[in-house]
């Protein structure tokens, strides 16, 4: 029977950080207040419906999004299309009334187990809805390999797109998982997660905040 849970232990998550800007139009900090973060959509088959939850950060930095039932896995007698989960979700934030926000980093975590041979992918991109897709960004990890996984995706100040001011558009999150049995034993299984048994593996995605123009 294939393997389909383990606990992984998540290391820290470094302090998001942005460069020095003018005082009066943009801001480090975030907004006072509280935000709120809802789910409005969900699809794939990598978090079916009950399996991804999402909780905004006290102190308005970031928001997580925690699956429990995301796993792509191939050989050992997987089934031909669990070498793919994705999991698309549509949430609504509400921020502070005068303020916008982008998406400067978003950390991506979970466990691999990878035969010789074998490799797996994380695939992820975000948008607002009505606006271009960000470049879907591809982190491969190559077998032998059996521990947890990080990847972190950063975008430069100058090229984050901001969520329109006085408008509410949903953000759309896509991510995704792949395993390949590449040259490994066909017979032997690989997997890759981005869940956990304890809750202890999120999706952390960090804010960037500046204040809209007349405020």
């Amino acid at each position: 029977m294939a393997l389909r849970r383990l606990t992984v232990v998540a290391t820290a998550v470094a302090a998001l950080s942005v460069p020095a800007l003018p005082a009066h139009a943009e801001s480090e900090t975030a907004p006072p207040g509280r935000i709120t973060v809802d789910v409005v959509g969900v699809n794939g088959s990598g978090c079916p419906q009950g399996t991804a939850s999402v909780a905004a950060a006290s102190d308005n930095t970031s928001f997580t999004v925690t699956y429990s039932d995301y796993l792509a896995q191939t050989g050992g007698g997987a089934g031909g299309t669990e070498f793919r989960k994705n999991c698309q979700l549509a949430l609504q934030i509400h921020v502070p009334q005068g303020f916008t926000y982008a998406i400067a980093r978003a950390d991506y975590r979970g466990f691999a187990h990878l035969q010789r041979g074998a490799y797996g992918q994380e695939r992820a991109n975000y948008y607002f809805q009505g606006m271009a897709q960000s470049a879907r960004t591809v982190h491969q990890f190559n077998g032998p390999y059996s521990d947890s996984w990080q990847a972190s995706d950063r975008t430069e100040y100058a090229d984050l797109v901001w969520a329109p001011c006085g408008e509410e558009r949903n953000l759309n999150v896509n991510t995704e998982l792949r395993v390949y049995p590449g040259a490994s034993n066909p017979q032997a299984l690989s997997f890759m997660s981005m869940d956990s048994t304890d809750g202890s593996v999120s999706t952390v995605y960090h804010f960037a905040w500046k204040e809209c123009p007349g405020v």
